[in-house]
């Protein structure tokens, strides 16, 4: 027996009676558990666009989440990103939601596969653990961290090809062809889903902050 809400607004909920299901194994032996090096895989990465054209909702709800920690962590300060990807699809939720201004905090993108930057940047930008969640941490490193879902980290931190074409021919390996259109884009900038950026400030501890008294009054 299961209840089910299907709503276009609200998630899409189950819930099993426990005395009417029955487990049965499929003989399919289990797979490994996803690990930190799963992240480097081109399969594991999320576009930041749907097929349809419009930004990813998975990318909205995890811009909220890494926003409402990014604005923690820094105490409401002003914020400098990296350069490329992240600047480019990151950059106009920042400006929305963060003061511009002296005193600027860095922020880089730390993670499986990429070197610590020297020197460190005030908030590291890494993935959660695409099993457990946990934040990725590097080994005696304890500075500010702003967790990322590992699906949209791992686009940032390895975007890979966007030619929708291979390059074949003569051309020498490594060398990508600059002839193809730039992939899809919508006509608005991503904006970071407004409930997931507000649930997810509501319960860290930082948000009491004189600061962020702004944020608590909205």
């Amino acid at each position: 027996m299961a209840t089910r809400i299907d709503d276009c607004g609200s998630w899409q909920t189950v819930w099993l009676e426990p005395d009417a299901v029955v487990r049965r194994p499929s003989g399919v032996p289990a797979g490994p558990p996803p690990d930190w090096n799963d992240l480097e895989h081109a399969e594991h990465r999320v576009p930041p666009v749907e097929p349809d054209g419009s930004w990813s909702r998975r990318w909205e709800a995890a811009i909220g989440v890494a926003l409402a920690h990014l604005v923690a962590v820094t105490e409401d300060h002003s914020v400098n990103l990296p350069d490329g990807p992240v600047a480019e699809l990151l950059g106009h939720a920042v400006g929305r939601y963060l003061p511009a201004g002296p005193g600027a905090r860095s922020v880089g993108l730390a993670g499986p596969g990429i070197p610590l930057p020297r020197p460190r940047p005030d908030v590291l930008l890494v993935p959660r653990h695409p099993l457990t969640g946990v934040p990725w941490r590097s080994p005696d490193d304890e500075g500010a961290v702003v967790p990322l879902d590992s699906g949209v980290w791992a686009y940032l931190a390895h975007p890979g090809e966007t030619s929708p074409m291979p390059a074949t021919g003569a051309l020498p390996e490594g060398v990508l062809r600059d002839d193809y259109p730039l992939p899809p884009r919508p006509r608005y900038p991503l904006a970071p889903q407004r409930h997931a950026f507000e649930d997810t400030l509501v319960r860290l501890p930082a948000v009491r902050a004189p600061r962020l008294r702004r944020y608590r009054d909205v």
